[in-house]
């Protein structure tokens, strides 16, 4: 079995497509794998790193605010385009995939299309609620369409194409290990425990907030042990936050570092946790049943994080505010709230857990088989 997927950009689309690729050789051992993405994005360094094939074609997104730059930007996106169509059909022709998979990001566009103009069965992943541009139009193209959360089809016409619902595949080891065994890790006790994060590159608003909240939680003597990675943009900001402070950056309650590498870890020992909400993220904190306060970023195409945020918030698994509103005391006094009832927590948590899908892997394949079965018709 050849298998092509295509997906750019962000990890988020990269991610997803190198989870599937696992997900297909655990059945398929001797299946092979082409990857399709841009030559300049994330891709280009995870996919190889992560051991699959990379091929690369030029596309670029259009800008819709009128500015000189942006007239530069969408007369090279048009010349991308212009030749995309061509590259792809050298690409899958080359290949000759038996299936083809976009899980999003420009890259996936031009690919996934030809190669359904060209007989090959294809499906694509969407993986926030509401649903980027390029699986928009994907969807009427495409064989199958795959779902995060049911809530995408808000924003899809669903009587164009055939949809299964599969969830978003996460790491195994998140729901392995239990909350005593990672506090003993982490050296804490069994107080009340916070994880939070804003990502490999951080967050302002969160860290800014959580500067004043692990001050708040030290000077009052609070029995709060907390976990914050503060990122690429804190790298400098937050150590200085907690110097000044006389705060250390580890204790026996405290383990504030800029990148959190043993995520599985902190999050089995978090009672709460306080992130933005890629779909990623949230996949994750389902697969846990963690309660969390999410802060949606603003700045993300179609405003998606709010939805992906608002399906916990609905679930009565999240307390969620936006950015605008999110003031360190609007955060610490949620933060003193939670963590004074824990029987709140918990149900949180277990809301959490209920809207997690423990047989994506099972239902991805069922799609993958559905796919190799049209080629066999064929």
């Amino acid at each position: 079995m050849r298998v092509l997927i295509a997906c750019g950009g962000t990890g988020g689309h990269i991610n997803p497509g190198l989870s599937i690729a696992d997900i297909i050789k655990t059945k398929y051992p001797v299946a092979e794998f082409l990857f399709v993405g841009t030559p300049k994005g994330l891709e280009s360094k995870l996919v190889p790193n992560a051991g699959y094939k990379l091929e690369t074609i030029k596309v670029a997104g259009f800008q819709r605010k009128l500015s000189v730059k942006n007239v530069g930007r969408n007369i090279k996106a048009a010349a991308y385009l212009a030749v995309s169509g061509k590259r792809a059909k050298e690409i899958i022709t080359g290949f000759k995939p038996d299936i083809a998979i976009g899980t999003g990001g420009y890259a996936a566009g031009p690919v996934i299309r030809k190669a359904a103009k060209m007989g090959i069965p294809t499906a694509i992943h969407e993986q926030n609620a509401y649903p980027g541009v390029t699986n928009r139009l994907l969807a009427k193209e495409v064989d199958h369409v795959m779902l995060t959360v049911i809530e995408a089809l808000e924003f899809m016409d669903k009587s164009r194409f055939e949809y299964s619902v599969t969830g978003l595949p996460v790491r195994g080891s998140i729901s392995r290990i239990s909350k005593n065994e990672a506090r003993k890790r982490l050296g804490f006790n069994d107080d009340f425990t916070i994880l939070s994060f804003g990502g490999s590159l951080g967050a302002g608003c969160i860290n800014e907030t959580m500067a004043e909240a692990i001050k708040r939680h030290t000077s009052n003597g609070l029995r709060i042990n907390h976990i914050h990675g503060y990122g690429g943009m804190g790298r400098e900001s937050f150590p200085q936050a907690m110097k000044a402070a006389d705060i250390p950056l580890k204790s026996d309650r405290l383990r504030i570092t800029e990148y959190i590498n043993d995520m599985d870890v902190c999050l089995a020992a978090a009672d709460l946790v306080i992130c933005r909400s890629g779909a990623s993220t949230l996949a994750e904190l389902e697969a846990a049943g963690r309660a969390s306060i999410l802060i949606p970023s603003p700045i993300v195409a179609g405003n998606h994080q709010y939805h992906n945020a608002m399906v916990l918030g609905k679930a009565g698994a999240a307390v969620v505010i936006e950015q605008k509103d999110a003031s360190s005391e609007r955060i610490i006094s949620e933060i003193e709230k939670l963590s004074s009832d824990p029987d709140k927590v918990e149900i949180m948590g277990h809301c959490a857990s209920e809207l997690h899908l423990p047989d994506t892997n099972q239902r991805i394949l069922a799609v993958v088989e559905e796919l190799l079965n049209k080629n066999k018709k064929a």
